[in-house]
C-alpha cells in the first residue's frame, strides 16, 4: 500500500503568480490547478470564427472580445477558468491579466472538456451576473447549444437552429450570430 500524502492547495495569488511564469495554462478552482490541454484545428476555428463576428463589432466601441488566453474570474465558484470566447462590455473590468464581468462566454466542446463545460463551469459562469448569454458549439456536428438570462433574470436555453439568428446585445454593444458564422470553413457532420 502507497503512503498517503498531502494535497497541495494553492492560494488565488500563489495560482495568479505561477501562471505568469508557467510553461502551460491551468485553471484554478477552490486551491487546485488544472493543465490545459491543447485544441485542434476545428476547435480553434470555431473560437475564432465566434471571436470574428464578436469583434467586428466592438471596433472602434468600448467592448472587448478575448480568445482563450485570457482568464475570467469566477468569485462565487473561486475559480479562474480560460473560456474559448470573451466578450467584457464593462470599462471597469479593466484587469490586465483577468476580466470578472463577462456579457458572452462561448465554450467550444471537446471530448475532453465537454463535460466540465456543461456542468461544472455552467454553474459558475451563470451565477456572474453581468453574464447574458453562454453558448456551448460541438467539434463534432453542426450544433450549438446557447442560455440567455431574459429581463426577469431567469436564464432560457435553445438549441441554434440552421435558419436561426442569435442577437447579442451588451451595454452598448449588438452583434448576431448564425450556424453558419460559427462553422465557416469547419468540416463537421451536418446539422442535429
Amino acid at each position: 500500500m502507497s503512503a498517503l500524502q498531502k494535497l497541495n492547495s494553492f492560494t488565488e495569488q500563489d495560482y495568479l503568480t505561477y501562471e505568469l511564469t508557467a510553461d502551460i495554462r491551468h485553471e484554478f478552482v477552490d486551491g487546485q490547478l488544472y493543465a490545459m490541454a491543447g485544441a485542434g484545428e476545428r476547435h480553434n476555428r470555431i473560437s475564432l470564427n465566434i471571436g470574428f463576428h464578436l469583434r467586428a463589432a466592438a471596433r472602434g466601441g468600448l467592448c472587448g472580445v478575448f480568445i482563450s488566453d485570457m482568464k475570467l474570474r469566477a468569485v462565487h465558484h473561486n475559480a479562474y477558468y480560460y473560456p474559448d470566447v470573451m466578450l467584457v462590455c464593462n470599462p471597469d473590468d479593466n484587469g490586465e491579466y483577468y476580466k470578472q464581468q463577462p456579457c458572452f462566454i462561448a465554450e467550444v466542446l471537446s471530448q475532453s472538456t465537454e463535460n466540465i463545460d456543461r456542468r461544472e463551469k455552467l454553474l459558475a459562469y451563470l451565477k456572474i451576473p453581468s453574464l447574458r448569454y453562454y453558448l456551448l458549439a460541438s467539434t463534432t456536428q453542426k450544433s450549438v447549444e446557447y442560455f440567455v438570462r431574459d429581463a426577469q433574470d431567469a436564464w432560457q436555453t435553445a438549441f441554434l437552429e440552421a435558419d436561426e439568428t442569435l442577437a447579442i446585445d451588451c451595454e452598448g454593444y449588438h452583434s448576431v450570430l448564425t450556424l453558419a458564422d460559427i462553422y465557416e470553413d469547419v468540416v463537421v457532420s451536418s446539422v442535429v
